[in-house]
């Protein structure tokens, strides 16, 4: 092959060094004419809308000639056939706006594209844009509006209300999936949400999150409650749970609801119940004036983080001026105490439930912006989408996985084995 016959391959072969199936200096002769003419790159008519309506237009020629085993122009036989019938006029909505195409059509009326199929308007990415909005918190007429503002494509409410309905049945079958035999730690919590059911009420949506023995988060289910949040119902919860393959739990953490501990015995007899730190600080201060709460704050840390119990110091302290913080913890100490004994690795992935604390404020920012929703799925849709993106880099599993790891190895020793023996 001669000199010049070889730049000529490297041109019309695609660019080896980038992977792109554009060679560079395609795309640059593209965006230099389009600059000479006044042509705008993005926005409906510019450079990036015309060369997808050329991209799909003749993806749909390509399917059309598959389909009639025969190119344009060519015979199809001598008994005639199928042939092409013209073409019709569609507009899709895509992620750089509105764009018209072409679509073929043939004489019998058998021809179904799939690039773009019957009835379609729009193109995949822009169901997964109005999900990805939708999961982070706009409601229905604000994804229309954003649409319209940044690409131009008229969506209705309900045409965004149908994109959502499709994780419907994938919530389904995530909620039914089957779980792990064991899982270290158990969180539980719940969420409240404004639900209009004859008139706008409050409704829990429990949230179960766990900690596999890989040291990665599996947000194990969500539930929608029936009234305020109840040990009863929860035990329905953890009985699912069970039901769905979750024979062991080392430990479960949860807030000072009364009779939950009861309801984790039921289910899990060897797990240690642990009450939310968290939790019990946060109540803490509800009983205290604002300009002692940072005092307090320093009080209670050597009583969750020292070797020993140093209660006894705090309430000394602060029992006279602030008793109900006393009966607080002393009243949740049956579910606190268990905490201590355990190694300090243990402890400090413990005594902060950033784990289920993160999610809850992620949902918290989802369901804020909507008020109340209509009916129960609306609200558990909403709820799904967000605990869906949470992490959608990978990095969060990455931080999980190196901040458990000496924990793991501490309850392998602090429970006797029970993750390796049940895991196999």
């Amino acid at each position: 092959m001669t000199t010049e016959a070889k730049a000529d391959a490297a041109v019309a072969e695609p660019d080896q060094l980038t992977g792109d199936v554009v060679g560079q200096d395609l795309i640059g002769q593209l965006v230099a004419q389009a600059r000479e003419q006044g042509l705008d790159l993005t926005g409906e008519g510019g450079l990036l809308a015309q060369l997808t309506k050329r991209v799909l237009e003749s993806a749909l020629e390509g399917e059309i000639t598959d389909h009639l085993g025969h190119d344009r122009h060519e015979r199809s036989g001598e008994r005639g056939g199928n042939v092409r019938n013209g073409h019709r006029a569609k507009t899709v909505t895509t992620e750089i706006g509105p764009v018209e195409i072409e679509v073929p059509r043939d004489r019998e009326g058998t021809f179904e594209p799939k690039i773009v199929a019957k009835r379609q308007r729009r193109l995949t990415g822009v169901d997964e844009m109005v999900l990805s909005l939708s999961a982070k918190g706009l409601t229905h007429g604000e994804i229309s509006a954003h649409l319209a503002q940044v690409y131009g494509a008229s969506v209705s409410r309900q045409t965004i209300s149908t994109i959502t309905d499709k994780v419907i049945e994938g919530m389904v079958e995530w909620q039914n999936r089957p779980l792990d035999p064991v899982y270290p730690v158990v969180f539980l919590d719940a969420i409240q949400v404004k639900i209009r059911d004859g008139q706008v009420a409050n409704r829990p949506i429990y949230v179960a999150l766990a900690v596999t023995v890989d040291g990665t988060r599996d947000i194990l289910g969500l539930w929608v409650g029936d009234g305020g949040e109840g040990a009863k119902y929860w035990l329905h919860v953890l009985t699912e749970l069970k039901n769905r393959g979750v024979a062991d739990a080392c430990m479960v953490v949860c807030d000072g609801l009364t009779g939950l501990p009861d309801a984790v015995a039921h289910v899990w007899p060897r797990a240690v119940v642990q009450t939310c730190i968290v939790h019990l600080l946060r109540n803490s201060f509800r009983y205290a004036s604002r300009q002692d709460w940072d005092k307090i704050a320093r009080g209670l840390k050597p009583v969750y983080t020292a070797p020993t119990e140093r209660w006894l110091e705090f309430a000394e302290t602060w029992g006279s001026k602030y008793p109900a913080i006393v009966r607080l913890w002393e009243n949740a100490w049956a579910e606190f105490v268990p905490f201590l004994a355990f190694d300090p690795e243990i402890r400090t992935v413990i005594c902060s439930t950033n784990a289920i604390e993160s999610v809850n404020a992620r949902i918290r920012r989802a369901v804020k912006a909507r008020g109340h929703f209509p009916t129960e799925q609306a609200a558990l849709k909403c709820v799904y989408l967000a605990v869906m993106s949470l992490d959608p880099t990978g990095a969060g599993r990455k931080r999980w996985s190196k901040r458990w790891k000496p924990a793991l190895n501490a309850f392998e020793i602090a429970f006797e084995g029970r993750l390796t023996n049940t895991r196999h």
